[in-house]
């Protein structure tokens, strides 16, 4: 970060400065750029090439020389660029402005509080709202509907997709679903809709039925789940890179990409893991034997066959605590035909790698 008197050299040195954060003096600003290499002077690639070939590679060398034979051969970007920085010559800032957000809104002469009123507000905003939506190619994925009360108190209802959406029917429906939600008072005299979120909508070309069956498009069904129980309580799992199987799976909104990741399948996995594994009293020969028997939550189960062990190792970078930290995961089967994945802390051996106790960690179901 660089904080000077002018925008040239507060670009170059948070660009290419060393220091994290940089502050110049008025006056100072020509020697504390001088060092930079001229990259940081914003020159088109074919200057800085002509210029490397030149041997000028710094600022400082590139200022001090002769401004006519500068001119003559790469033009005036040269010279201009210098007089930017050093404070010269004024250079407009250009602001970066987002784009304002589609919004309609309604003005009642006379308040309205009737969900029928209400409702029937709503499906006269949303296709203008969807109009603007679609002259910018842009789908919504939060909505957001305000309805300002006579006494100054704002009503708010907020609906969210899982994919950009500009359907009418659709968000109407969303909308109205929650109308229960909104307390009128003594009138709503204005509302206001918002596509507070929205993102491009991306088109597929559609696929021949006689060569490939269209995918079931669930995205409207997982919408009216998720507001009604909220976005955080709708989710799937999704693998993650880990060996350690607590850490191998993570939550991801319902209708997230697929990003290509699988769970290992040299070794089956169980269809509920626990949300922490539980400690259980075991007898086995050590080192690398199943349990004879375990007691898990006060029942006593005796092992009938078993198939182990898989050895998991701590990930030594995550913390010095994992670097001898072993695991040894069994299947095993009682007999009354349950199945369950447990395992020993430590490789039945060696003290460091664990405390060899016993824990039930899933339920093969």
């Amino acid at each position: 970060m660089g904080t000077t008197s002018t925008w040239g050299a507060a670009h170059a040195l948070a660009r290419y400065g060393r220091g994290r954060i940089t502050l110049v003096p008025p006056g100072e600003t020509a020697a504390a750029i001088a060092d930079l290499p001229i990259e940081a002077l914003r020159l088109p690639a074919d200057i800085i090439d002509g210029l490397h070939g030149l041997g000028v590679s710094r600022i400082g060398p590139l200022a001090g020389m002769p401004r006519a034979p500068l001119a003559l051969r790469f033009g005036p970007d040269v010279a201009r660029r210098l007089d930017q920085a050093f404070g010269r010559q004024a250079e407009a800032i250009v602001p970066v402005r987002l784009q304002a957000p589609v919004q309609v809104s309604r003005n009642f002469a006379e308040p309205i509080s009737a969900a029928e009123t209400i409702a029937r507000y709503i499906t006269k905003l949303v296709p203008p709202l969807c109009a603007g939506l679609e002259e910018r190619e842009q789908g919504v994925r939060r909505l957001d509907l305000l309805l300002h009360r006579v006494d100054s108190h704002t009503e708010a209802v907020r609906v969210a997709t899982a994919m950009p959406v500009r359907d009418v029917r659709r968000l109407t429906r969303l909308l109205c679903d929650r109308i229960e939600t909104i307390d009128p008072g003594f009138g709503i005299e204005r509302m206001v809709l918002t596509a507070s979120l929205a993102e491009p909508i991306l088109h597929r070309q559609g696929v021949s039925t006689l060569i490939e069956e269209e995918e079931a498009d669930v995205s409207d069904l997982i919408d009216t789940l998720a507001n009604r129980v909220g976005t955080q309580a709708l989710y799937r799992f999704a693998p993650v890179e880990s060996d350690v199987p607590e850490r191998a799976v993570c939550r991801v909104p319902a209708l997230a990409a697929e990003d290509g990741k699988e769970w290992p399948d040299h070794w089956p996995r169980p269809t509920r893991l626990l949300p922490r594994p539980e400690p259980i009293q075991t007898m086995a020969v050590l080192p690398d034997h199943p349990p004879v028997f375990f007691i898990w939550r006060g029942i006593r189960r005796r092992i009938r066959c078993a198939d182990g062990p898989e050895r998991v190792f701590g990930e030594w970078w995550k913390g010095d605590a994992e670097l001898t930290t072993v695991r040894d995961y069994f299947r095993v089967e009682d007999t009354s035909g349950e199945t369950f994945w447990v395992y020993r802390t430590g490789d039945g051996e060696h003290g460091e790698t664990g405390s060899q106790g016993w824990f039930l960690h899933g339920l093969f179901e």
